[in-house]
């Protein structure tokens, strides 16, 4: 089901946004900043199939999609957003100062002012992706925080979407979705306030509508089809990382799905378990595409060579199932999230530790980072000068100014002295 093939045969698939793609999108942003809640009405339509009179849901429909979730779910739906609040109040900045010779430097941590949140809800529901980016604003102290999700067939965005977003006391959502969600937030609308900072994933529609608009407002990424790689020894089992592989591969038709070992029999063993395992998935269709393209069964000659090309992969997810999972991780540069030993497979990340499942794609692991806490704020530099400092560096600042050219720069340094001739 996947090839089995040589480090030195893989090539990561390229990923780009197509030009129609584009093209499309760009109608739809130039659409909603001209049209507002007209044209969201008629790409509700024409995309969704639904009829909108309002694009917002009411608080009342939120707490009765919360009401009329099991039990079941709410209970372990509030377990995992408290492992996740708990991990990202570990990621939280203090503003600081530093006083020495006259001067007072320092750095405000402020959040941003208003938050917008994309959760998909096409071809399945990511109520934990709810979790995953409404938290860490919270966390981060963002006072006005928008959600918006495709509606359904009932006009409203999945009950569990609107169920989780009650249990955080998120109010403002909206059923909205697509590149057009992306528009509303960045533009705003007459119901959709601009936001300061979108985040969270979506299709290529979504992903080339948060490039069209990034410069009006921040976002966290340019977002690709999600990865896995298992870095496997002579101690993986084969089943349990065919199951992983799959799990990743059900995602989407271009998921990722890639084991990296130096043992060809574990190789071998991980890819005649995958021929059976997928057969009754809801998703299988999906899944068998996904590994088919774009999974490998990547054989090294060694640990270290395997090592090094999961480096060089710099995969969302990695596994490593290997005998000594925290030796191994010294090694490791370039991950988005690191899952240590076959009893922590790449779901209980997704779902319910607490790390962000937001990640970096398609190797920007190599110089990204999860989603948290410090993508809902800003840094505001403070300089606090004396007239005894300034007045014993002012010829210096000014001499800087001058060798860039910029005499009035050196004229505003100096102007401080004159006054006190």
């Amino acid at each position: 089901m996947i090839p089995l093939i040589a480090a030195e045969d893989w090539k990561r698939k390229p990923v780009s946004l197509h030009l129609e793609v584009e093209k499309v999108v760009s109608d739809i942003v130039r659409n909603v900043s001209e049209y507002g809640d007209r044209a969201l009405f008629r790409y509700a339509l024409e995309f969704d199939g639904v009829q909108l009179s309002t694009v917002r849901v009411s608080t009342s429909r939120l707490e009765a999609a919360w009401m009329d979730s099991k039990p079941s779910w709410r209970r372990v739906f509030r377990a995992a957003s408290d492992n996740i609040r708990r991990y990202h109040l570990k990621q939280q900045r203090e503003s600081w100062y530093m006083d020495e010779d006259d001067v007072r430097l320092g750095q405000r941590i402020l959040p941003v002012g208003r938050a917008g949140l994309y959760v998909p809800g096409g071809t399945a529901a990511y109520p934990s992706s709810v979790l995953m980016t409404a938290i860490p604003a919270q966390v981060a102290g963002v006072g006005s925080i928008h959600l918006a999700s495709p509606p359904g067939p009932s006009g409203l965005p999945h009950p569990e979407i609107m169920a989780a977003a009650y249990m955080l006391g998120v109010k403002n959502v909206y059923a909205v979705g697509g590149a057009q969600a992306i528009a509303a937030f960045a533009f705003g609308t007459e119901s959709i306030p601009r936001v300061d900072k979108i985040v969270g994933p979506g299709n290529a529609y979504v992903t080339a509508a948060k490039k069209l608009v990034f410069g009006h407002v921040n976002i966290d990424s340019l977002a690709g089809p999600s990865e896995l790689v298992v870095l496997a020894d002579k101690t993986g089992r084969a089943d349990w990382i065919a199951h992983d592989l799959i799990a990743q591969a059900e995602h989407d038709s271009e998921a990722s799905a890639i084991l990296v070992t130096p043992e060809v029999k574990v190789a071998e063993a991980v890819c005649k378990a995958l021929q059976g395992f997928s057969v009754d998935l809801p998703r299988a269709d999906i899944a068998c595409v996904a590994l088919r393209e774009h999974g490998a069964a990547i054989v090294t000659d060694s640990m270290d060579e395997a090592i090094n090309m999961v480096n060089r992969i710099a995969p969302e997810h990695l596994e490593l199932m290997v005998e000594d999972p925290w030796g191994m991780l010294e090694h490791i540069r370039n991950a988005g999230a690191v899952f240590m030993g076959p009893w922590s497979p790449e779901v209980v990340g997704d779902y319910y530790a607490g790390p962000n499942h937001v990640l970096p794609t398609g190797g920007t692991a190599r110089f990204a980072s999860a989603l948290g806490v410090d993508d809902f704020v800003k840094w505001q530099s403070v300089i606090s000068y004396s007239q005894k400092r300034l007045e014993r560096t002012a010829c210096d600042i000014a001499l800087m100014a001058r060798s860039e050219g910029l005499e009035g720069h050196a004229r505003s340094a100096e102007s401080r002295i004159r006054v006190n001739d």
